[in-house]
C-alpha cells in the first residue's frame, strides 16, 4: 500500500509537469498515447503506464484524472486515445462518440467497492442503512444537519459531508444508488467536492462528524486516518473487503471499473494495440498492488477476447440505448 501511495504522489507530479511542458512524461520514446478520466481508475492505469514507459521505446503513455464524466468527454471528441471510468458509459456519452464517429471498445479491469468513511473519533455510526444514507445525502428541506437527527442514539454531533463532484463516475454510482431512478432527486449541495479522493480523506479525517464516500482502495490505503462503516443493504451489516467485494457480499456498493478504447485508433496504431494488451495482461496484478479487486479470471478471459476481436460498443447498453441490468459476469455471458 505504501507502494501504492508513493507510485500515486509521483505520478501526479509527473502528470503537472508534463501538462507544463517541462519534460518528457516517461523514459519511452515514440507515439504519444493519452489517458484521462477516472480519479479512481487513474491508479492501476498510471502503475501500467509507468511499467510501460520504462520497458517500451514505442511509445509514451501519460495519464491525467478529470474524472469520468470529464474523461469521457475529452474521449469522445477524439482527444484521448483511452478513457479511465469506474462507470459504464452512458447512453448520451456514447451517442455524442458516435456522433463524432468514434467507435469504442468496453474493457472491465477491476472490481471495486464504494466506500462510506467516517472520522476516526465517531464510535457510534458501526453501521449504516442505505434508507439512513439516502436521509442524509438526499437533497430536502428536512435534510439532517446533525448525527442525531439520523439516528435518535446518535449524538448531537454536526454532519460534514465530503464526496466526489459531479463529473465523477463515482458520484454517479452512488447518486443512482441511493436515489434510484428518481430523475427529480437530487444530491444536497451543503457539501465539500474534490475529484482528487485524497482531499477527501483529509476531509473527513478533518471533522469530528466528518462522513464521506470514495472508492475502496482509498479507505484501505488510510485506515489510520478513517473509519470504514459497514452497509447494510437488507441482509445485514457487511465492511468493505477484497473479498466481500469480490463476491458481492458487500452490497449495493461494489462494482466493476473500466477503460475505453478507441477501436480505430487501436487498429490503426501497433503502439496503443501493444499497450492495450500490455494493460490487459498486468491489470489484474496491479489492481492488487494498488488496492482493487483483479476480476475473476472466467470474465476476464471474456474481457481478452472482447479486446482481440475488436468488440465495439457497451455490453451494459441495448442497441437502441437503454441501460440493461446484469452482473459483470451476466452481461458478459460468463458461465
Amino acid at each position: 500500500m505504501k507502494t501504492r501511495m508513493w507510485t500515486l504522489l509521483t505520478a501526479i507530479a509527473l502528470t503537472l509537469t508534463c501538462s507544463l511542458g517541462m519534460t518528457a512524461c516517461g523514459d519511452g520514446g515514440g507515439e504519444s498515447i493519452e489517458i484521462d478520466g477516472s480519479s479512481t481508475v487513474y491508479p492501476i492505469s498510471q502503475a501500467v503506464a509507468e511499467v510501460f514507459n520504462k520497458e517500451s521505446k514505442d511509445a509514451t503513455v501519460s495519464v491525467a484524472f478529470s474524472g469520468t464524466g470529464g474523461g469521457f468527454k475529452r474521449f469522445t471528441k477524439g482527444e484521448t486515445q483511452i478513457s479511465d471510468a469506474s462507470r459504464p458509459i452512458k447512453a448520451k456519452e456514447a451517442e455524442a462518440a458516435k456522433s463524432a464517429g468514434i467507435e469504442f471498445i468496453e474493457l472491465p479491469i477491476a472490481y471495486d467497492g464504494l466506500s462510506i468513511v467516517v472520522n476516526k473519533e465517531n464510535d457510534w455510526a458501526e453501521h449504516l442503512t442505505v434508507v439512513e444514507l439516502k436521509k442524509m445525502f438526499r437533497a430536502a428541506p428536512d435534510a439532517p444537519k446533525k448525527w442525531s437527527e439520523v439516528r435518535a442514539d446518535f449524538p448531537d454531533e454536526e454532519i460534514k459531508i465530503f464526496m466526489p463532484g459531479t463529473d465523477s463516475g463515482t458520484f454517479d454510482y452512488f447518486k443512482e444508488v441511493i436515489l434510484g431512478k428518481d430523475e427529480k432527486a437530487a444530491i444536497r449541495s451543503d457539501v465539500s467536492t474534490s475529484e482528487d479522493d485524497n482531499v477527501l480523506v483529509t476531509g473527513v479525517a478533518g471533522e469530528r462528524g466528518g462522513i464521506g464516500f470514495f472508492g475502496s482502495a482509498y479507505y484501505f490505503e488510510n485506515k489510520d486516518k478513517i473509519k470504514g462503516v459497514a452497509i447494510d443493504g437488507g441482509a445485514g451489516p457487511v465492511l468493505p473487503t477484497p473479498e466481500t467485494i469480490e463476491n458481492g457480499t458487500y452490497a449495493p456498493f461494489s462494482r466493476p471499473l473500466f477503460i475505453y478504447v478507441n477501436k480505430k485508433m487501436a487498429e490503426q496504431s501497433p503502439a496503443l494495440d501493444k499497450f492495450v494488451k500490455f494493460y490487459l495482461d498486468n491489470a489484474g496484478k496491479m489492481a492488487a498492488e494498488v488496492g482493487y479487486v483483479a476480476l475473476p479470471e472466467n470474465i476476464f478471459s471474456q474481457v481478452r477476447k472482447a479486446y482481440e476481436t475488436k468488440t465495439a460498443g457497451s455490453f451494459f447498453l441495448t442497441e437502441e440505448g437503454e441501460k440493461k441490468e446484469g452482473s459483470l459476469g451476466e452481461l458478459y455471458k460468463v458461465d
